[in-house]
C-alpha cells in the first residue's frame, strides 16, 4: 500500500537508510532536517528545525511518522506539536532504557530506569518514550541494541576493517568474552513495515538478532569479510576500554521473542557485515572516526 511518509532527520545512517528504504519501496518519502547535510536524491526535504517548527508541517497529511532522531521529551513533543495530521508514529528509542541491575535478557515488561553506563542518554530516551506512550495513539516504540549495516558513520565494524584492512593484530578487552548483540538497519526496516502492516496491540518491542556473539567472534567475522584471520592481543582490564575498542565495557542482551512473533527471521550477522563493508570501502568519508588506532599505536606498539 502506498503511504506518505516523514522521517525525521533522513541525511545520516539509520534515519538515513530508513527514508532511502521505503523510497526505493515506491511510497513518497518526507525528510525533516535543517539541511545541513547532503539530501537523498530519493526524498522530499522540508527544511525545518524540530525545536521551532511553527507551520512548516501544518499543511501535510502522513500516513506514518518515523521518528528516528528523538533523543528526549522535547523532541517528541515538539515534533508532536508542530505535526499536521498523521495515522501512525513509530519511535525508534534505544536498549539504553533499562538499568544494568536487572534480569538479563531484558524484556519489555521490565520497568525502565537509569542505566549508569548510559547515563542521562537513556533516561532522556524513557522520557520521550513516556511522551508517546501517553499522547500519541497508533504509535510503536522499538528498542534496538547496536545499529549495523550500510550508512553507518560510527566507527564500530569500520573499525576493525581499517585493522584487517592494515593487517594489524586486533587488540581485544580482557577474555574477549564480552556479548554484544546486533541488528541489520534494513532488519529495522523490515520490522517497521510489519507493525505498520499488522498492526499489533502491544506497543513496545526490543528488536535484534536472536544470535549473541562475544567479542572475539564479532572481530573474527569482520577479518573474515576481509578474507583474513586476526591475530589477537589481550588488553590488561586496567587501560580503559574505549581508549582503544569501540563499545562500552558493558555487556547486555535483549529479548526479542515479542519480535520474532512478528518477524521469523534477520539477516545473518556475516551477511550484514559484508554489506557493511562493501559500503565502506567507497564511502570512507562519511565515517566518524575515532583515534582509537593512535592510541594503539602510541600504547601498544
Amino acid at each position: 500500500m502506498f503511504m506518505e511518509i516523514l522521517v525525521t532527520g533522513g541525511t545520516v545512517f539509520a534515519s538515513r537508510f530508513t527514508a532511502e528504504y521505503f523510497s526505493a519501496k515506491g511510497h513518497k518519502v518526507y525528510v525533516l532536517n535543517r539541511g545541513n547535510h547532503v539530501q537523498s536524491p530519493h526524498v522530499i526535504p522540508i527544511k525545518g528545525d524540530r525545536h521551532h517548527l511553527g507551520d512548516t508541517l501544518k499543511k501535510y497529511h502522513f500516513d506514518v511518522v518515523m521518528d528516528i532522531t528523538a533523543y528526549n521529551y522535547d523532541d517528541v513533543k515538539l515534533l508532536f506539536e508542530g505535526l499536521g495530521s498523521f495515522d501512525h508514529y513509530i519511535f525508534v528509542s534505544s536498549s539504553a532504557v533499562y538499568p544494568e541491575t536487572l534480569q538479563q535478557p531484558f524484556h519489555e515488561q521490565q520497568k525502565c530506569g537509569e542505566n549508569s553506563y548510559w547515563g542521562d542518554y537513556g533516561i532522556h530516551k524513557i522520557a520521550a518514550e513516556s511522551f508517546v506512550l501517553e499522547n500519541i495513539r497508533n504509535s510503536y516504540i522499538i528498542r534496538p541494541p547496536y545499529l549495523y549495516g550500510s550508512m553507518n558513520n560510527l566507527y564500530r565494524e569500520a573499525f576493525v576493517f581499517d585493522c584487517a584492512e592494515n593487517d594489524l593484530p586486533f587488540y581485544v578487552p580482557q577474555d574477549g568474552k564480552m556479548s554484544l548483540q546486533f541488528f541489520h538497519i534494513r532488519d529495522m526496516c523490515r520490522f517497521i513495515e510489519i507493525l505498520l502492516d499488522k498492526q499489533p496491540i502491544e506497543r513496545i518491542y526490543n528488536v535484534g538478532n536472536t544470535e549473541i556473539v562475544d567479542i572475539c567472534h564479532w572481530v573474527k567475522l569482520c577479518y573474515k569479510v576481509l578474507g583474513k584471520k586476526p591475530e589477537m592481543q589481550y588488553v590488561d582490564g586496567r587501560i580503559p576500554q574505549r581508549s582503544y575498542f569501540p563499545f562500552l565495557n558493558y555487556s547486555y542482551i535483549l529479548d526479542v521473542k515479542r519480535q520474532n512473533s512478528l518477524m521469523k527471521e534477520t539477516t545473518p550477522l556475516f551477511d550484514g557485515l559484508c554489506e557493511s563493508y562493501e559500503w565502506y570501502k567507497n564511502h570512507k568519508e562519511f565515517v566518524k572516526r575515532k583515534p582509537l588506532l593512535d592510541f594503539i599505536h602510541k600504547n601498544f606498539k
